[in-house]
């Protein structure tokens, strides 16, 4: 058939081919993955969080525009950053490379700073009483608050030395 067409024809022919068979793999490999069953109830309950998370992300990050171009890429970015701080709490609910639970701690700390630049950069006030990703919900009691209170001190002393 090659014949027929010319050389410059069946070189664009084959040329595309190539492209397509190496645009396609991406998609190949990603369904495979995906379709492969988990080792493990530990990573099984990783990739059903992991894919709430994306899946939150990316239906947040779809911001209706406003008019404020600066709003708008806050807007867009806020949800983002928090689906990369909502991945790393779930690497370090299920991870066990040491490295990347130290990387997934400082994703959290530099994506949570970042947010609340963005925010103060557009005028939003920024909460300081929010609770770690990592914690979990306090007590509604007043020994509970004092605990953390004790905890807040504790932390802000040893850091100054």
């Amino acid at each position: 058939m090659m014949r027929f067409l010319g050389p410059t024809i069946a070189i664009m022919y084959i040329g595309a081919r190539v492209l397509f068979a190496f645009g396609a793999l991406p998609f190949v490999l990603a369904h495979e993955a995906h379709s492969q069953p988990p080792a493990s109830s530990d990573e099984a309950a990783f990739l059903k969080e992991n894919d709430a998370a994306m899946t939150k992300m990316m239906n947040d990050m779809a911001a209706k525009p406003s008019g404020d171009i600066d709003r708008d890429f806050v807007a867009m970015m806020t949800p983002h950053h928090q689906g990369a701080i909502d991945m790393a709490v779930i690497e370090l609910r299920y991870g066990k490379n040491e490295t990347l639970r130290r990387l997934a701690q400082e994703i959290i700390v530099d994506q949570m700073q970042e947010i609340d630049a963005m925010k103060l950069a557009i005028g939003e006030k920024v909460s300081t009483s929010a609770p770690a990703p990592t914690q979990q919900p306090a007590a509604a009691s007043p020994a509970a608050d004092h605990h953390h209170m004790d905890m807040k001190m504790d932390m802000s002393a040893g850091m100054k030395k």
